[in-house]
């Protein structure tokens, strides 16, 4: 599958958006939600806890996900999932199934750090 280039931007624009590591302290399903999802709550260190609905359950259990260190936007406004309050967008990449990948750091980094 080839994908058309995209409009190019600039590095100023890039970092508007504030992506940051965080650790997943709870996983479980989300109820209600249209497509199956989990909802998620990750330790940002200095900027707190944050809660995120990710469709990621058919690569990962929620037991795969506890402590896993991931990448997350956290300047987006909340957006309302089945009931749920997302705050931070949870980065990932389809594969060949259009099942979600998680993107994640090399090795362990700070909790809140911020990608650059």
């Amino acid at each position: 599958m080839h994908e058309q280039a995209v409009q190019q931007t600039t590095v100023e624009t890039f970092f508007q958006v504030d992506v940051r590591v965080g650790r997943i302290l709870t996983a479980e399903p989300l109820a209600n939600a249209r497509k199956p999802a989990y909802r998620l709550e990750i330790d940002f260190g200095p900027l707190g806890r944050k809660r995120s609905s990710a469709q990621i359950t058919d690569l990962y259990t929620p037991d795969q996900l506890i402590g896993r260190q991931v990448l997350a936007v956290v300047n987006f406004p909340p957006r309302r999932i089945a009931g749920f309050d997302s705050e931070v967008l949870v980065l990932g990449v389809p594969d060949e199934q259009d099942s979600i990948i998680l993107l994640a750091v090399e090795r362990e980094a700070p909790l809140g750090a911020r990608v650059s």
